[in-house]
Order: C-alpha cells, then sequence, then structure tokens
C-alpha cells in the first residue's frame, strides 16, 4: 500500500487547491443523489465533564459512489490545549483507502492537512452559491491553521475579494496573520479587528474558525446579505438559527446530534427537518435554490462529513499514482 506524509500531500496540492474545490464539488453532488454510505461518526471521549468540546477522537467512515467509487476511514483527533501546552497542532489525523473490489487498504495518507483543505472547500464550494456575487468584504474569526486555510482558499477562488477583516483573541496571532497576508502576492486590504462585533459587521462572507464551547454571535451582528460558513459549529447562538433567512447544512443526520447547538434546538422543539432549507449538496446539484436576492441572511452549519474526506483523499492518491509519489510498504 501507498503512504503518504505531510510532505508528500502538500508537494501533490501544488500551487492551486482546485484539486480539492473539485473533490468536494463531486462528493456533494453525490451525497444529494444518495449515492454513498456514511455511517454516523462515534466520538471518543474519556474526560467527563472536563472535557473541551474539541477535545475527542473521531472515526469517520464512508464509502463514495459514481463513476470512481472510493472507500476509506478518517481517524481524527483532537485537543484544544495542544498549541499552547505541546507545541503542536490541535488536530491531527491518518485517512486509509481501501479498494472497493477486495477491501484490502491501498493507501494511508497524513490527514490533518487533507482535512484543512477539504473544510475549506467546503466554503468554497457553498460561497458559490451563498454568497452574495462579487462579494469584497472577507471576515474570520479564528486565525489558526483552519482560519488561515479558509481565508486563503477563498482568495484564490474569489478575486473580487477587497479586505479581509480577522479577529482572533490572540491579538498577536491575528497581527501576525495579517502581516503574513500583506507579504503575499495578492495583497488585499487587512484589517486587524478590535473585536468579533467589529469583525463580523464587516463581513459579507463570515468565517469561524475557532475553539470556542459557548456560542457569542447574535444575530443582530449580521448585515443584511451576510453568508456565514460556521465551521467551528459552537459559534453562532441559537437565534441565527431561528432568524436566518435560510439554515443549510451538509448533512442533517450528522448535525442533529452532539448536543450541538442545532441539536439542542430540534430537542427544545425550535427546530426540525422541516424548517432546514436544505442540505448543501442539494443546492449544488440544482435541487434547491441557493442564494435568491441580496438581502438574504444564510447559515452555513457544515459538521463535517467523510464523503468529502474520503473524495479529497482519493484525488491525492490518484495523482500520487499518476506522479510515482510517496512511499509503497509491504502490507505482509
Amino acid at each position: 500500500m501507498l503512504y503518504l506524509s505531510r510532505a508528500d500531500v502538500a508537494r501533490l496540492s501544488g500551487a492551486s487547491t482546485r484539486l480539492y474545490v473539485d473533490a468536494v464539488d463531486k462528493a456533494l453532488r453525490l451525497h444529494a443523489e444518495r449515492k454513498f454510505v456514511q455511517p454516523l461518526k462515534p466520538y471518543l471521549r474519556w474526560r467527563g465533564e472536563q472535557n473541551h468540546v474539541a477535545d475527542r477522537i473521531i472515526a469517520m467512515p464512508a464509502y463514495l459512489g459514481g463513476d470512481s467509487p472510493a472507500a476509506g476511514i478518517k481517524w481524527i483527533g483532537s485537543k484544544h490545549d495542544n498549541p499552547s501546552v505541546r507545541g503542536v497542532e490541535r488536530a491531527s489525523a491518518l485517512l486509509v483507502l481501501n479498494d472497493t473490489d477486495s477491501h484490502y487498504p491501498i493507501a494511508i495518507l497524513e490527514g490533518a492537512l487533507i482535512s484543512s483543505y477539504r473544510t475549506a472547500a467546503v466554503t468554497t464550494v457553498a460561497a458559490r452559491h451563498l454568497a452574495r456575487q462579487g462579494f469584497e468584504d472577507l471576515t474570520c474569526l479564528g486565525c489558526g491553521p483552519i482560519g488561515r486555510t479558509q481565508v486563503e482558499m477563498v482568495l484564490e477562488h474569489f478575486p473580487a475579494v477587497r479586505r479581509v477583516h480577522l479577529y482572533d483573541v490572540n491579538r498577536a496571532a491575528a497581527g501576525r496573520y495579517a502581516d503574513y497576508l500583506a507579504s503575499q502576492p495578492r495583497r488585499p486590504e487587512v484589517i486587524v479587528a478590535e473585536s468579533a462585533e467589529a469583525a463580523v459587521r464587516a463581513g459579507e462572507l463570515v468565517i469561524t474558525a475557532t475553539v470556542v464551547d459557548k456560542p457569542y454571535l447574535p444575530h443582530e451582528w449580521l448585515s443584511k446579505g451576510t453568508f456565514l460558513s460556521n465551521v467551528s459549529i459552537m459559534d453562532v447562538h441559537k437565534e441565527v438559527f431561528l432568524k436566518a433567512d435560510k439554515v443549510v447544512v451538509d448533512d442533517w443526520d450528522q448535525c442533529n446530534r452532539e448536543k450541538k447547538v442545532i441539536n439542542q434546538l430540534v430537542e427544545e422543539g425550535r427546530f426540525s427537518r422541516e424548517k432546514l432549507h436544505a442540505e448543501l449538496g442539494e443546492i449544488v446539484a440544482g435541487a434547491r435554490p441557493g442564494r435568491e436576492n441580496d438581502r438574504e441572511i444564510i447559515l452555513l452549519n457544515p459538521m463535517g462529513m467523510a464523503v468529502e474526506d474520503i473524495a479529497c483523499a482519493q484525488a491525492v492518491y490518484q495523482a500520487a499514482v499518476d506522479a510515482g509519489a510517496g512511499t509503497w510498504l509491504p502490507l505482509c
């Protein structure tokens, strides 16, 4: 089987993230067509009530059909204090691909980089359908690896963006990232906001990429026409789900669990599948409308789907085979 390290994955990804955007677009369309198998992902936790919402190990298996079927699993660990206590990234992951005929493993890939790109690709694909056309102001709350990848992928695929508004509870982290963006060939105006509220109010596309465990973002901060990609899930107050013009999820069954905000609302009898506008794949495939006017406030709540990870891993694996990259390991 083929082993691909993070360095291998980075080289194969190249200068463009189109590989990931195309893979996620494909996965969403197949999800809408129900050409997938995706069991509910189990969360492995063992710290009881002291457990932070971002402290877990998750198993994410999936099969994706279509013309090039793929199967495998992502095994992803997360500890919120890894950067401050251990000097390593919050999340780590491995991806395993299996042959869809024999079911033998065919590849092991370092998964944290792929996972980061996959997550940003979901926002990028969604923005094609849910953001205002030609939007110029991008906001990101949280300037860690996930937030930075989100910003850079959006900038790559949406050249109309002129201003990037950053906020992080660690102001130095936001400042360092602002300096980095200013050093890049494409130099949008970068504003380090004084508060999360100021950053959100300025954004047309707003991305949350934090590790908070309690909501802080109310509906009143959102301007008309905002597309909010709620990547880190726990940032948004319940009222945003109830007052937004459209609420979109990636997969209803995956989102309505684990005591996340949308799950809490369902248990309280205040939200339901019937009140949901659509799953994202339905919009990408054209079965449901995306943005219909420039004043809609649209909330995307993407829990993260294994089919997206497997589609991205398959694309990277195929690129590696074509390029003769990686290390072949004996299975026996």
